[in-house]
This record gives C-alpha cells, structure tokens and sequence, in this order.
C-alpha cells in the first residue's frame, strides 16, 4: 500500500476567494497546498474591468501571510457592457481568462449575461486576443428542471460558442454530468474541463436523503449516481482536458443554514488530500499529478510548477467548524470526515 505521494505543486483552476476579512481565512487555506489558483470575479460589485481585477489581485496577495509564492490569477466578470477594449486592455495587463455567468446561475450572477449571442463581439476579442473563456454552463430559465440546466446549456448556447469561435480556449467549468463529460471528450482540443471534489465524491442523495444536507448544496447542483460516475470515469482516464477546479466558495454558516441555503461547498481546507482519496479508490493514482499539476497549465498556455508537495497517508479529521477573522464561521466541506492523506509540512 501507497505511504506517500509526491507530485508537482498543483493549481487551483476556479475557486471563490470573496472579498474583504474573508480573504484571511481563504487565500492561506488555498495556498498552504496550490501554487496558483484562478479566482472568480462575482464579487460584490462584480470584477467587470482590469482596474478593478488589478486591485481585486492586491488585496488576495495582502492576505498570503507566510505563503508568499502563491500567484493569485484573476478573471474578468463578462456582462452585456463588456466591450472587446474592456478585453484587450485585460489582455495587455496579463489577465488570462473572462469569466461567463448566465443572469442568475450562481451566488452574486444577477448582473450577468442576458442574451448570450450579444457577447460575440467580446468571444471574436477574446478569440484574438487569446484571453480563456471559464463558462458557468447551465441555462436559468425557470421552466427548465435544475437537473437538466447544464445539458440544456449545451444544447442551447455551448455547441454554436465553440462551433463559431474554433480557436476560442473554453473552459466547462465545474462539470456535473456525462453529457458536459462527452461533450468535452468529443469537442476539439480547445475545449477542456474542470472537476470539483464534491461532484466527484456526493451524488444527489448526499444532498437531500434523509433530510436536506445544506452543507453540500452547491451549483451546479449534485447529480444523480451515474453523472458522478462519469465523473469519476474521465478522471480515472487521465484524460488532459480534463483538470482539477475546486468550486471552493465560502459561506458563513448561517447563511448555509438559513432560508436563503447559499450554494458552495468550502473545500480549501482539505481539497487535495480528498482529490487524493478519490483517484486511490479509482486505483488511478498515476493519474494524479496529471489531474492536479499538469493538464491546467498545459491548457492554459502557463509553465507547469517546479515545486513538489507530497502527502502522506495519515488519518485526520476535517474541522466541524471554522473560526473567521469576523466572528463568524464556516462549516467545511465533508466536515468531520475522516480523510486519509495528510499534506506534509
């Protein structure tokens, strides 16, 4: 049996930061084990412009403590006023993805995109700029059942994006479903894919057999058993356009255990000791460093890391609960749970 694993020091590809005291407990939680992470724009206002993404990446490298080689990399937030400048002038200051939300798919979303074909002026920008498309794949109408959102988007709006921009890199974020896992296998190969812990790990009945679970409500909502497989399936394959994206998004915890039940799982604290977990039982773990280190930054176009982390086979617990500088706390993702592989100091 495996005592130790050690892999080039990985990326976080989508993970949510926030904003303001937040950012002391979420930047050094993501950056005791990630080298770089790309951070969401759905902020309080919304990241809509370089000015904006420029200061949003100073006050997540004010809060890096003792990590400071961590390399925060920020996206613009798309809406229907973005203009292809708003792209080049991203572009030009180093920004290396814009991020689409459908109105009203996610926390913070309402200012989003209303009418996707209306930002094709921006695609055919980013296109030539060379600038990521990150897209929140599921529609939001009403009528459309939560489960079928993210086929529906296929159907709907990702099959022209990246039949009409072949040269535009998209990436499916925080894919849920053997439909968005065939459609990327089947797509070119600028067309990759981030997987999330939770979505590899829980299926539906974690979220709402015997009684509603809202620790593990996020969105994309958990699907059924055979879309989690699936999951599990591309990643056991070692699949390259397919690459590890937390989703990690916190919420206070009243604010999970409220009416409102905010969507995101804060995976930080343990996120790639129970990526770890899923390949060993997947016996993939030669699939691993791919996964983790390699297939995002090939994608991307960046240099992979030179550093190396290793974990060490050493049950731990994840907190019940964590303390924030505001006095406030979060409850974890997969909290209490005993996980098997420890990050080595």
């Amino acid at each position: 049996m495996t005592q130790s694993i050690t892999i080039t020091t990985p990326d976080d590809w989508h993970l949510h930061f926030r904003d303001d005291a937040m950012l002391q407990e979420t930047v050094p939680a993501t950056a005791r084990c990630f080298r770089r992470a790309i951070a969401m724009p759905n902020l309080v206002p919304p990241v809509v412009n370089t000015q904006m993404a420029m200061a949003y990446k100073e006050r997540i490298m004010a809060a890096r403590g003792e990590f400071t080689d961590f390399e925060p990399l920020v996206t613009l937030y798309l809406t229907n006023d973005t203009t292809a400048d708003d792209i080049r002038s991203a572009r030009a200051a180093g920004i290396v993805a814009s991020k689409l939300y459908p109105a009203g798919a996610t926390t913070n979303s309402d200012a989003a995109v209303k009418g996707i074909q209306s930002l094709y002026p921006v695609f055919e920008a980013m296109q030539k700029e060379g600038m990521l498309l990150l897209i929140h794949g599921e529609v939001t109408d009403n009528h459309i059942d939560i489960f079928d959102r993210e086929k529906e988007f296929i159907d709907r709006h990702l099959n022209n994006i990246v039949s009409d921009f072949p040269e535009l890199k998209v990436v499916f974020e925080h894919i849920t479903t053997a439909d968005a896992a065939d459609f990327v296998l089947a797509s070119s190969d600028n067309v990759a894919a981030t997987i999330t812990p939770q979505h590899l790990m829980l299926n539906r009945n974690d979220l709402l057999v015997g009684g509603v679970r809202p620790h593990n409500y996020c969105l994309p909502v958990l699907k059924r058993n055979t879309h989690q497989q699936a999951l599990r399936k591309v990643v056991q394959s070692g699949s390259s356009k397919f690459f590890l994206g937390t989703d990690s998004a916190p919420h206070e915890k009243h604010k999970k255990e409220s009416a409102c039940g905010c969507a995101g799982c804060y995976s930080a604290w343990s996120a790639i000791e129970l990526y770890a977990q899923v390949f060993e039982e997947l016996d993939a773990l030669d699939k691993f460093e791919g996964f983790a280190s390699f297939h995002g930054p090939d994608f991307y176009g960046l240099p992979r890391n030179t550093g190396h982390i290793t974990l060490k086979r050493e049950p731990w617990r994840i907190p019940e609960v964590i303390a924030l500088p505001t006095g406030d706390s979060i409850v974890p993702f997969m909290a209490g749970s005993q996980v098997n592989w420890r990050l080595a100091k």
